[in-house]
């Protein structure tokens, strides 16, 4: 193949890269500018000298963050209901999504399971009625309450039960042949196969976990039940610091709420920021084969 060398044809590259860049670094400038502030002085911050680049560098804010018994307690919770809800959510999606991909001929229902499950993409019960199923199950202040609701969720399944039908069938009907049953199947033949789309689905159910907090806020009512971007969004809309301890009077000499802030909602993006680039190389290819049906 004759590469194409013409003077419009570099043109146009270089204006891909050069509006690419640019579009990387306008969702990156948010990200970077926070950092700087969160290790920013208070008085630095104050007028309006940070950008891109701390000034008068301190940790001040990520001390006091991390001394607080709220903010570790809330990071905790949400460790535990990734854990958890990740764990439910792949466990379910695999289950669900196998059954799903066979042919009406090996599963007389799948038709109507599948307009079952998919119904409720279209619509859903509401706020209220999810509420009072909530409560009068008795899951209001525990963890199930923000993995339970989102068991089973259905785009996932789909994406997942395309990916399971370019499965080629001669590895299914040489497995049967060998004596082996479903279950033995789909954890010995179609979970290993499918690598590239269970990891792009886990990392969905990751940043799905990580980043809810509207469920926290109403099924919560301890703030120590809070998960962590609960807990941040109550923060970043108006709660102040308090002082505690003499410690705490020296910290607050050098950051005010803004540094605070920033330091914690950077904690709070920290995990899937180091999280993505691990599950990158799986993410296109997952969502590209699971998105075609055969």
């Amino acid at each position: 193949m004759v590469q194409d060398t013409s003077l419009s044809r570099k043109l146009f590259v270089g204006f891909n890269y050069t509006f690419l860049a640019l579009m990387a670094f306008l969702c990156l400038f948010p990200i970077i500018h926070i950092l700087a502030i969160s290790f920013s002085s208070n008085q630095a911050v104050v007028k309006g000298l940070v950008t891109l680049w701390p000034v008068e560098f301190t940790t001040a804010s990520y001390k006091y963050a991390l001394s607080k018994d709220a903010f570790t307690s809330s990071i905790g919770v949400s460790l535990r209901r990734i854990l958890f809800g990740t764990l439910v959510q792949m466990l379910m999606i695999v289950h669900i999504a196998y059954p799903l991909s066979k042919e009406a001929t090996q599963f007389k229902m799948r038709t109507f399971y599948v307009w079952f499950f998919f119904i409720t993409m279209l619509v859903s019960g509401g706020l209220i009625p999810t509420y009072m199923v909530i409560r009068n199950t008795g899951l209001i202040d525990t963890i199930w309450a923000l993995v339970i609701p989102s068991a089973v969720p259905v785009f996932s399944i789909v994406l997942l039960l395309n990916f399971f039908r370019a499965i080629p069938k001669e590895l299914e009907e040489a497995a049967f042949m060998d004596g082996a049953g479903h279950f033995k199947l789909l954890w010995k033949i179609y979970i290993p196969l499918s690598t590239p789309a269970l990891a792009t689905l886990f990392l969905f159910s990751i940043v799905f976990h990580w980043n809810s907090w509207f469920d926290g806020l109403i099924y919560m009512n301890d703030i120590s039940r809070y998960p962590l971007q609960t807990y941040l969004q109550t923060i970043v809309t108006g709660f102040e610091m308090d002082v505690v301890s003499e410690e705490d009077a020296e910290l607050l000499k050098e950051l005010s709420n803004r540094t605070f802030r920033s330091a914690q909602v950077f904690l709070g993006a920290l995990p899937v920021l180091l999280v993505y680039p691990l599950l990158q190389r799986y993410f296109m290819k997952g969502i590209v084969l699971g998105s075609v049906k055969e």
